[in-house]
This record gives C-alpha cells, structure tokens and sequence, in this order.
C-alpha cells in the first residue's frame, strides 16, 4: 500500500498516536512538519539515481520517503529502537532504502558504506540532527575522510552559523575553520521552530557543506594545525600570543613575538581575526620552531 506523505502535521500526528510514540527529550526529537523545507533540503543535495544518501536520524521518515524519491540508495541510521517499526512501516514500498539501527557516533562509518553504498562512488549525509550531538557527528564524518560529496543538514541556527562565519565576526572561531577546512559552506534556508513536532526552543537552518577534494590550506600536520587553532580561542577575549603562550610555555614570549612578526602576524591580533591561510602560516612556523613542546 502507498504510504501517505508523512511531513505533514495531521499525518505525523496520526502515526504518533497508531503507534504510542512518546518523544524523548535526550534524544532531541523533533519532527518536521513542511513539506516546503524538505523540498529545500533534499534539492541541495543534488541527488539522483546515481547518488546515494546517508541519512542520521530519520525519527519517522518525512526526510527519508522524499531521500527515497530522490537517490538510487538511501540508508537511515537510527538510534531509538522505538522507532525502527514505524520507518519498517512507512519505508515497506522502498526497496532500495535500508534502515540501520545503531548509534552513528558508535559505528564504523568506513566498514557502513562498504556495505551499503556498493557501486556508489557519490554519497551524500542528508539528515535534520538532534541539536545536541550536531558537532561531534560532523566532525566525525569530515575527519574519517569517508566518500562523501555533500553534507546537508538541518541544524540549530546559530551553529550553522558559526560554521559558515568568516573572519572577524564573533560567530568566527574553531569550530569554523575545522569545518571550512573541509568543506565550502553555504546556509540554504532559515527554519522556524515552529514547524517541528514538539516545538524546540530555538530557530534551526539547512547548511550545506561540500567536500573539498583537498583541505583548504596544505600542513604537515593536521592533529598540531588544530591544536594551535583550538588554543588560538581558548579565551575569545585575549591576544594570540597570550593564548599561545599556553602551548609553548610563558617564558618563551620573546621568540615567540619573534616568530609571530617574521610571519606577518601581529603578536596583539585575537584569534578570530586570522584567516586559514594565516592559521596554516601560523602552525607550520610553530611546528619546526621547536617551541611547541
């Protein structure tokens, strides 16, 4: 039997009811109730028979009915045991949409798409993430260097904006260089809090993040490139130097305002003025300088 679209308030109202789904919060569930918005997300993930999509958290499968028209795979990791029935349910037609009960942070990403995507060279990650646990997947997913083409998701808005701050502004720090270093970033849409069932607290976005085929700036080392970036903004209100001084020991000031000028960054500079490209500077010096212990 054809399964009625889910995204819509009377119909997600009605499968929660059938099936006496109770929403919990730890998981931060929330489901989408627009059609407009899964049109959004789903067209800017560029998918067709050719292409595949991860989806992470498909709750009861508004996302992944609309993934299913659009891909020649589709595969929905869900962590809520309660939830894989219902998606059995309303995904039965698919035959090419498969669903993973598991937690993404827990599984073996690699080892996942050797089994689910064979003959797929193009993957994509489309998925609404709960709020609490939207870093630590897509860092998960940038830095195991899987196969993937784009990475759109619907998140909380003002870390969709970090992610795509530029230098400068106080939405700029970590967290938007370790992203932009993979990535290019786009925000496809706003989202409204009031188009989820139950309502969360804050406004969402649709970010868009396409893999590059190479960082965007070259180091030697990219667990020591972040590490001077995290120590960079360790505390947003003092100078470069005086963060940096926390890696290489306070007594090393002198060479290191020696080393910050012989590079053309000004030692009294905060951290959320610097560019990649000053970053990947930065770090290279710092590496062969022997100061960083």
């Amino acid at each position: 039997m054809k399964q009625l679209e889910v995204s819509t308030p009377s119909r997600t109202k009605e499968i929660i009811k059938k099936h006496g789904f109770s929403f919990k919060k730890s998981l931060g569930q929330n489901f989408l109730i627009d059609s407009n918005i899964l049109t959004r997300i789903v067209d800017a993930a560029e998918l067709n028979n050719e292409k595949a999509a991860l989806e992470i958290g498909p709750g009861i499968g508004a996302l992944t009915q609309r993934l299913a028209k659009a891909a020649g795979k589709v595969t929905a990791v869900e962590i809520d045991q309660r939830l894989i029935p219902i998606l059995g349910e309303i995904l039965e037609d698919e035959q090419h949409v498969d669903v993973v009960h598991g937690d993404v942070l827990q599984l073996d990403l690699k080892q996942l798409f050797a089994e689910q995507f064979v003959g797929f060279e193009k993957v994509s990650v489309v998925a609404n993430l709960p709020y609490y646990v939207t870093t630590p997947i897509l860092m998960k997913l940038l830095e195991e260097k899987l196969p993937l083409e784009h990475i759109v998701v619907m998140i909380q808005k003002e870390v969709a904006q970090r992610m795509a701050a530029k230098p400068g502004g106080k939405e700029y720090g970590s967290l938007s260089i370790a992203v932009q270093y993979y990535c290019t970033t786009e925000i496809v849409c706003n989202v409204p809090h009031t188009v989820f069932i139950p309502q969360p607290n804050v406004d969402s976005a649709v970010i868009k993040l396409s893999l590059r085929p190479q960082p965007a700036v070259q180091v030697e080392n990219e667990d020591f490139f972040f590490r001077v970036v995290h120590s960079a903004f360790a505390q947003r209100r003092k100078t470069l130097i005086n963060n940096l001084l926390v890696i290489t020991g306070k007594d090393q000031r002198e060479p290191l305002t020696t080393l910050l000028e012989g590079i053309g960054i000004d030692p009294g500079r905060r951290g959320e003025t610097l560019s990649l490209e000053e970053y990947a500077k930065l770090s290279e010096a710092l590496r062969t300088s022997g100061l960083v212990k």
